[in-house]
């Protein structure tokens, strides 16, 4: 796929996402001042084409509301796919966004998501083809590192700017966490494993913070903050 066709489906999608419901005309008009657009107009064909290749793409649903002739994005689905599709989506678009500040790039900050270039893809591929990984391991409570760590990953969670694998493993038949970046010789073992039905990773961490799970008793804490600290932990909460 062109990679100017991609970032069209991630303008069109953004767009909308943004705006709630929008009218194919006050799209049209937002459309021709975009970079993607290439200063040409979005055809009522060309856009039934993207919107049937979005849908293809991404599992989204761009629907048209008949009374006001407005197109929205269904929001139905389960809600752990919307959570990860929605990541996806906001990555690509601040792509889209930073590919076009090139000319400014010397006044955008950005942090670093070191664990995300290595060894992401594999430990992606490991759990879609549920093959355990091997590698070694840094952990920064020993001076040396862990070599030949077999894992089974179950699951992959960022958090603060680190990708963590959790599985099983193998050698101590047990439930761990890994950091991406703290692994090196990663290899994707030949052989196949399956993630026990009983295992739910949404619950895994339900009640943790961040990746520190614990056998303990989770503890209601209850935070009082002044109105204006409220309104910050409400748009991006601890927990």
């Amino acid at each position: 796929m062109p990679k100017n066709l991609f970032s069209r489906y991630i303008w069109i999608i953004d767009t909308i996402r943004r705006h709630g419901a929008i009218t194919r005309d006050h799209l049209n008009e937002l459309w021709c001042r975009a970079d993607v657009s290439d200063g040409e107009r979005l055809p009522r064909r060309t856009f039934y084409n993207y919107r049937n290749a979005i849908e293809e793409l991404f599992k989204i649903n761009i629907e048209c509301d008949p009374s006001t002739y407005e197109y929205y994005i269904d929001n139905g689905g389960d809600k752990h796919d919307d959570s990860v599709t929605e990541w996806m989506l906001n990555s690509a678009a601040m792509s889209n966004m930073l590919t076009d500040a090139r000319s400014v790039s010397h006044r955008v900050f950005l942090e670093d998501v070191p664990s995300s270039r290595q060894f992401l893809a594999t430990v992606i591929n490991a759990i879609k083809e549920q093959k355990p990984l091997r590698f070694t391991y840094s952990n920064y409570t020993r001076s040396n590192p862990t070599p030949d760590v077999a894992v089974e990953p179950y699951f992959l969670k960022l958090f603060r700017q680190r990708w963590y694998v959790t599985g099983r493993n193998v050698a101590e038949d047990k439930i761990k966490t890994y950091a991406l970046d703290r692994m090196a010789a990663v290899i994707l073992l030949n052989d196949k494993f399956a993630m026990p039905d009983s295992f739910d990773p949404e619950q895994y961490f339900a009640d943790c913070f961040g990746i520190m799970f614990s056998h303990a008793e989770a503890k209601r804490v209850v935070i009082r903050v002044e109105a204006r600290q409220a309104k910050y932990f409400r748009a991006l909460p601890l927990h």
